[in-house]
């Protein structure tokens, strides 16, 4: 089984954007929640919050699935091993669970940085390893270099854009999908289907989106800081959606709306 599908981790509770007693107030909510995957970093220089609250929470070290990223700035061989050690530091972690590359390199030559990827799990710097914002393309090259499984592609996912190429190289190199930008950042709302929905299942429309990823086999990543809104993005395994209801819900990845694109991040990749 994935990882991210053993116990409760399929539902990961997300840090980016947040930072100091935001970030604190958030996380502690979330751990209370009973969220247990938590999502950080590099880029998002929030690990040491981070790394304070799981530590402040009293919950064994065991129990959680801690996953950060290392940034393309630090996919030279003399800055990868350090920047980690740095986070692992900042986290205060004798070791990270999940490793991932926050993004392919701006040349597309993939290579290099995986094979620092698979020395950090031969250094015991962490357990697992994975990637994030990888094409499809990109996903079989991937699983022709590394020494070890890639637990997850951390990439978008929403009902509001289709993603059925990553779906379909997952099945085939079986490197799962994680999401993130999960509910587009509030777009989904504005599509009636998802209180429908809500009211059927006496459910929020957020649950609706959220279980409607799940049932894909898609692991979530959520953020809020309200936090009525986080533990309700957690409780979302108390109910399915019919294929009918799937169905319908995927007639809106039509509109094949990204939020992440080259405007915001000049270094992504061309995606599928």
């Amino acid at each position: 089984m994935p990882v991210y599908f053993q116990n409760n981790f399929q539902r990961a509770f997300g840090t980016w954007p947040l930072k100091d007693k935001v970030l604190v107030d958030a996380l502690k909510c979330a751990i209370d929640t009973g969220y247990r995957a938590i999502d950080t970093a590099q880029m998002y220089q929030n690990e040491a919050e981070t790394g304070q609250c799981i530590k402040e929470s009293g919950i064994p070290r065991n129990e959680f699935l801690i996953t950060t990223k290392v940034m393309p700035a630090n996919f030279d061989d003399s800055l990868f091993m350090p920047s980690v050690e740095q986070s692992l530091k900042e986290l205060m972690l004798d070791t990270i669970d999940v490793l991932l590359l926050h993004w392919p390199p701006g040349d597309g030559n993939i290579g290099p940085s995986l094979k620092l990827l698979n020395k950090a799990i031969d250094e015991g710097l962490t357990k697992n390893i994975g990637i994030s914002n990888y094409t499809a393309d990109m996903m079989r090259q991937a699983l022709q270099i590394t020494n070890y499984p890639l637990v997850t592609n951390q990439v978008e996912f929403h009902p509001l854009l289709n993603q059925d190429i990553l779906l379909a190289a997952s099945q085939e190199t079986g490197i799962p999908l994680a999401s993130y930008c999960s509910v587009a950042r509030g777009e989904v709302f504005k599509h009636d289907i998802f209180n429908q929905l809500g009211t059927t299942h006496n459910k929020s429309a957020g649950q609706i989106v959220l279980r409607w990823i799940m049932q894909q086999e898609v692991s979530v990543n959520t953020m809020s800081t309200n936090p009525s809104n986080i533990r309700a993005n957690y409780n979302i395994d108390d109910f399915s959606l019919n294929t009918a209801e799937m169905n319908s819900i995927s007639e809106l990845t039509s509109h094949n709306y990204r939020i992440v694109n080259k405007s915001i991040v000049p270094w992504a990749p061309e995606w599928d």
